[in-house]
């Protein structure tokens, strides 16, 4: 915002909190971000815990990283600068569907730790599960289901995460999913076990 817009905006107080609307809702509020590779399973895990939240009454909601680039973010491209502004744009978001009382499941690449630090800051940092999918780069270009990985070798796509770009590992992760290792359901269960023992959900 230009800095002579800032002494126009006010913060306008909600006559409903936060506390409020998880009350309602029977579970706290949260940003689960899933932060990994490409074709590491971010996508695949967070759409399963999606659906078992659904299925258990929970009212939660997936931000996934492609989809997001179909509308709000369309302007970005991959550039470091554009990658910044992404992530920032969807930790303000998701923090806004935490205080919505809703389980907000975040799929993204967000290869920067400075970019995941800001989203936990936004959503505070007693509501922010950083969840990392860590499964090996050769693992993932195996899988390769969009075949990204072998246009990035080619050259045909610039600054392609583990290839000619950068990805800094999360170094305390609240969870780390070795999906090579779990089955899906097993990963699922793995990310829930950790919301109801840390009074995300309520039994």
């Amino acid at each position: 915002m230009p800095d002579g817009k800032r002494d126009q905006v006010y913060w306008h107080d909600h006559r409903v909190s936060r506390e409020e609307r998880e009350q309602l809702n029977g579970h706290r509020g949260c940003v689960v971000w899933f932060t990994g590779l490409s074709a590491s399973g971010k996508s695949t895990v967070a759409n399963f815990v999606d659906h078992k939240l659904h299925s258990s009454g929970v009212h939660s909601f997936l931000l996934d990283g492609d989809n997001v680039r179909h509308g709000l973010n369309r302007d970005l491209t991959f550039s470091p600068e554009d990658r910044t502004e992404n992530i920032r744009r969807i930790g303000e978001v998701a923090a806004l569907f935490a205080d919505a009382g809703l389980i907000t499941l975040v799929a993204f690449i967000s290869p920067y730790r400075a970019g995941r630090d800001a989203a936990r800051l936004a959503a505070g940092d007693n509501r922010f599960v950083e969840t990392f999918i860590d499964v090996p780069i050769e693992t993932c270009a195996q899988r390769d289901p969009k075949g990204l990985y072998e246009k990035a070798q080619n050259g045909e796509i610039p600054d392609f995460t583990g290839i000619s770009a950068p990805y800094e590992v999360p170094e305390r992760p609240e969870v780390v999913i070795p999906s090579g290792e779990l089955t899906l359901d097993e990963s699922v269960v793995m990310l829930e076990a950790f919301l109801k023992d840390n009074g995300f959900i309520w039994e």
